[in-house]
């Protein structure tokens, strides 16, 4: 019996686990930083978190995203 639901790769890519990763870094950081009352810190993770989003979409337009030319989905 398969369980193939034709399920598109939403997120299963370099780009997208990277853009996750970084952004998560950077939400997790500020959340440190508010807590300790370290506003510059804070409007830097703030910066980072953009980052995040840029590095990822970068990565996408560089073939790595879900359909990108440098992107081979794994077997399930």
């Amino acid at each position: 019996m398969s369980n193939n639901i034709g399920d598109p790769g939403h997120g299963h890519s370099p780009a997208a686990w990277t853009a996750v990763v970084i952004m998560l870094v950077a939400v997790t950081l500020g959340v440190v930083f508010y807590w300790f009352d370290m506003p510059a810190l804070v409007w830097a993770s703030a910066a980072l978190l953009v980052v995040g989003l840029i590095v990822g979409w970068a990565l996408a337009k560089a073939g790595y995203g879900v359909n990108g030319s440098k992107y081979t989905p794994k077997e399930h």
